[in-house]
Formats: structure tokens, sequence, C-alpha cells
């Protein structure tokens, strides 16, 4: 049987020798029938040392029962398998290494006797390749993984650079735009204390040299109307100071309130009398009188400082021959003061500045006042824990709700 290829030598060295790839022919009982020199070499052999021996001294020892296996049953289907079909196989070298084939099967038969021929080639570089392009894919994968982390890491750090920048950007434009507020403000303060103090002190001024020329007892009532008016321009000049001090204050954070307990009537008929003090002609204040035992614990000064600012716009803003209505009661929330007057009320269009430093109102434009009252009333409130709200109807009248909430004194 093994000279049964080489009966015709020329014919197979012609066909053996012409193929570059390893060709192994078996029988039936996989018996080694013939080899070319490309077989030969690859598994270390020399010319015909392979013939008549089984199969299995090609294939490694871990894989004989598994390959006996895998040819009965191709044996058995007789169909022929292309090569790359089936990864991971190794063929036996002489030497006792193993090495990667690639292998091709071809079943066919010669006078009713079955062969099959195998088609080897040695793919050791190629899987040399594929392992070192596995391996420069993971170094290139862990390349790109540490890239990818500095990169988030720059990226993070660039955001965190520009968020600072944006926040150092946006901190410089509020302190441009508060200095320029600031500019606009002294200018508009300078003026307004301009304006407002040179007008009492005018008044003031001439009621004295007036008071000077009635020297005769018969003219005491002229004295006593000029030196009246010497002492409302006094009051309104101090309650201008008052003002400014309680801005200055509020806005650097250095307002400290002093607690204490104290009876409301006696802070309430202060400011009443004061009030009286600059009523005009006809004007009158409602207030109660049924307080007299009413002990609260709060700051006195401040209280007295914003009901008198309210009283005194009420009386300023209002018409004579009219009454202002100021009422007090308790509840559950703490002191509730209204101010309820009969003026000329806050025009729709101007109610949401009221509390505005500076703003005043259009028609009040021509009427003295410096347009922080309202403002310092609702910064102290606010302080307190209390709040300020009003209605007012133009022409009609204003209505200003405080609630001040009780605290319990230590």
């Amino acid at each position: 049987m093994a000279n049964l290829f080489h009966e015709n030598a020329s014919v197979f060295n012609v066909l053996f020798e012409a193929v570059s790839e390893g060709v192994v022919v078996v029988d039936e009982n996989q018996t080694i029938v013939a080899t070319n020199i490309a077989a030969e070499q690859m598994f270390g052999y020399v010319k015909n040392e392979l013939l008549n021996k089984h199969l299995n001294v090609l294939i490694p020892a871990n894989h004989h029962v598994a390959h006996s296996d895998y040819y009965n049953t191709f044996h058995k289907q007789s169909s022929a398998r292309k090569m790359g079909q089936s990864e991971n196989l190794f063929g036996a070298h002489k030497k006792g290494h193993k090495f990667p084939v690639e292998v091709g099967l071809n079943p066919f038969k010669i006078k009713n006797k079955k062969y099959v021929m195998s088609i080897l080639i040695d793919i050791t570089t190629r899987k040399e390749s594929e392992a070192k392009i596995i391996e420069l894919n993971g170094l290139l994968k862990d390349k790109i993984s540490v890239r990818t982390i500095e990169l988030n890491n720059t990226v993070a750090n660039l955001k965190e650079e520009i968020d600072k920048r944006i926040k150092a950007e946006s901190k410089l434009i509020k302190a441009l735009k508060k200095e320029k507020e600031l500019n606009e403000l002294k200018t508009k303060f300078l003026s307004l204390v301009s304006h407002e103090f040179k007008t009492p002190l005018s008044g003031i001024l001439n009621a004295a040299l007036l008071t000077g020329r009635y020297k005769d007892s018969d003219m005491q009532h002229k004295r006593e109307k000029h030196l009246l008016t010497i002492k409302n321009k006094v009051h309104y000049l101090d309650g201008i100071l008052n003002d400014f001090l309680s801005v200055e204050r509020l806005e650097s954070g250095k307002v400290k309130y002093k607690f204490s307990y104290f009876k409301l009537s006696k802070v309430v008929n202060e400011v009443v009398y004061n009030a009286n003090l600059m009523l005009k002609s006809g004007q009158r204040i409602n207030y109660p009188s049924n307080i007299d035992n009413l002990d609260v614990y709060q700051d006195e000064k401040i209280l007295e400082l914003i009901l008198s600012n309210l009283l005194r716009n009420a009386i300023k803003y209002s018409p004579e021959n009219t009454e202002i209505d100021f009422k007090i009661r308790i509840e559950s929330k703490g002191l509730i003061f209204e101010i309820k007057d009969q003026g000329i009320g806050i025009p729709f269009k101007d109610q949401k500045y009221i509390f505005k430093r500076y703003f005043r109102a259009e028609n009040v434009l021509t009427n003295e006042g410096t347009g922080i009252g309202l403002n310092i009333v609702k910064g102290h409130l606010e302080s307190l824990g209390g709040t300020i709200s009003f209605i007012s109807v133009e022409n009609k009248g204003t209505t200003f709700i405080i609630n001040l909430p009780l605290i319990k004194g230590k």
C-alpha cells in the first residue's frame, strides 16, 4: 500500500513537490501513506521517514484521543474541510515541541479504498504576529486608558479653571457695578444732604432773625410761632441725621440691637407726642389708649424709629383737616401696627420701588424727603424677623402694616 503513490514517481513528484504547503495522506487506519518535502521539513523529518507511521506521530500527545474521535466522525462523513475552519490546532515536531498549524482536509477514494489528504500550513509566525498585535492592542488600550484619564483630568482642571475665572469675572463685574452704584449713591447722597439740610437751615435762620425783632410783650405769640418753626425744623434735621446714621449702620452690619422690657405705651406716647408737633392745621392722630399694661421685649429705640418714620410720612403726605389712624393689636404671630392716612397715596407704577433706597414716587418729588426712610424701616424689620407691607390707592390714602414678632426675654 505504501508504494501505491510511488508507482509513477514522476507524476507524484510533480504533484507533491510543486505544492508549497505540507501534504500528508493517510488511509482509513490513519496510517501515513504519502508526504511531500514541505510536510517533512515542517515536522523535522527526512524524506520517507514518515511513511507507514500512525498519524499520531504528528499530533501532540494530549490531543490524540480527541483527534481520533474527530477523525472517525470526519471519515464517515467523507466531506472536505477547508482551511481555517478549526482553531487552535497544533502539530508535533520531531524534536518534541508543538507548533500551531492550519489544516485543510480532502477525502478521496482509489480502488474503493478511502484516503484523506491533509494540507498543512505552519502558522507560528502568524500566531506570533497575532499575539504581538494583541499585546500591542492591550498596550494601546492601556495607553488610551491612561491618556483618557489624563485628558479627563486635564478637561476637569480646565473646567475648574474656567469656572474659577467665570466666578472671578462675575465678582469683578459685581464689584464694578457696586462701585458704580456707590459712586452714584454718593453723588445723590451729597445732593440730598445739600438740599435737605439747606432748606430747614434757611427756615431756622429766618425764624431766628424774625424772633429777634419781636421784643415787645404783646408780640409774644409771634415769637412763639417762630420758635415752634425752629423747633420743628431742628426736629426734622434730627430725624434726617438719624436716618443717615441708620443707613450707614445697616450697610456696614454694625447695628447692635439692645433688647429690654419696656411698656409699649411709653414708646407710643413718645412717638405720638413728637408727631403732634409736626401736624398740619386740622390734622389729628387717633391712637389706642388701652395699652398701658402691655409690656414687650424688643429694641425700644429701633421700634421708636420705625413708628416715628411711618407717622412722619403719614403727616407729610396727608392734607390738612385729615385723620391718621394708628392701630395696635396682638396676634399669635406678634405685634401688629397699622398706620392709615388719607393722603395722596402711592402711584401703582411706583409701588414696587417704594422700599428702594433713595427712591421717591413721582407725586412727592416737590416735597421734602430723602427717600431712605422706608428702606431703613424695612432693613430693621428684616433684621428683627419682622415684615412690612402696605395698601395704597392714589389720592385716597395709604395703610402700612408692620408685623413684629414677640421675643421672649432672657
